[in-house]
């Protein structure tokens, strides 16, 4: 959740019942990203599209990925979900290439190649656009009064004062200040990809299906272990790791162990776990009470994310 925008990134089987479990709810999640066309990515769609063909008012849906991956998409959708049958919205299957796909106001989202099993395997960036300090000590300084004129400075418009003095944005505006950066990369097999992508990121959330003792079976299988996803994140600078994709084999605290040998300030997602990434603070995590619910119609609706006009410390929550 970013602002008014809500994105589902890829969709494994019981998807829709873990939504309906969080109560976070469906309404506008109408932007779903694919990572890869494997099975367990992409077969919870089926249950999901019935739910929002039977319950949601969606005015469209749009599904992004490479074209390998909308080619397994397509068949699912239209040949088995909706097979013989018009759509109730407008489905869109949008191909992707590596760069900026979806910009707002706010931050944009941009996919960057990923080294998998099979082509077109994307990762996902969400990066908040550099902000301008308002600087008030300065505002104070040269009389500008507080309200609208303050207000339009801040859009970059210079202003004219009472005594008809033109104050410009530099005079009151500091440089600009990078964004909070979320990078979701999806299962991965080798790092040199996306470890431009991952520099400086505030959350990578990437996955640790093996321990670096089953380094060969990693490689073998196009995953990475634990320890290599927090080498990238410590080399890439990242302020957080959020680990995915574990392994019944593995233990979580073996998993969280080895990462934190190398970065201290990992995490093992878990589901129903929010975490707020944060440009100024430490990523965090919460655990909200799980709710069960028994029909669509009983859906909570989702807290509210980052507000257009937030000061440092807004956020892309994942």
């Amino acid at each position: 959740m970013a602002g008014e925008y809500r994105f589902l990134v890829d969709c494994g089987e019981g998807t829709q019942r873990q939504i309906l479990r969080s109560g976070i709810g469906f309404k506008k999640l109408n932007r779903i990203l694919i990572t890869h066309g494997h099975l367990d990515h992409i077969l919870g769609l089926a249950g999901l599209l019935s739910t929002f063909i039977r319950w949601e008012s969606l005015d469209e849906l749009e599904i992004y990925g490479s074209r390998w991956a909308l080619d397994r998409v397509h068949e699912l959708v239209f040949g088995i979900v909706l097979r013989g049958e018009t759509p109730p919205v407008p489905i869109h299957l949008v191909d992707l290439k590596p760069g900026v796909f979806f910009e707002c106001p706010d931050f944009t989202v941009s996919a960057v190649p990923v080294v998998h099993r099979g082509p077109g395997c994307l990762g996902y960036v969400f990066q908040e656009k550099p902000r301008r300090p308002f600087l008030v000590e300065k505002a104070e300084a040269l009389g500008i009064p507080a309200g609208p004129e303050r207000a339009r400075i801040v859009r970059g418009e210079a202003i004219t004062l009472a005594d008809g003095r033109v104050i410009q944005p530099d005079e009151v505006l500091g440089p600009d200040l990078p964004g909070a950066r979320l990078i979701i990369t999806g299962d991965m097999g080798r790092t040199e990809s996306v470890s431009e992508a991952a520099q400086g990121a505030h959350a990578l959330v990437t996955e640790a299906t093996y321990l670096d003792e089953e380094a060969e079976l990693a490689a073998q299988f196009g995953h990475l272990t634990a320890g290599q996803a927090a080498r990238l994140a410590r080399d890439a600078g990242s302020k957080g790791l959020i680990l995915t994709h574990i392994s019944r084999r593995s233990r979580e605290r073996d998993v969280l162990a080895e990462a934190q040998t190398y970065f201290p300030d990992a995490f093992v997602a878990r589901d129903f776990d929010r975490f707020k990434v944060t440009k100024d603070r430490p990523l965090t995590r919460t655990a909200p009470e799980r709710r069960d619910r028994r029909t669509a119609g009983q859906e909570a609706e989702p807290e509210p994310p980052l507000q257009a006009d937030a000061a440092p410390g807004e956020s892309i929550e994942g």
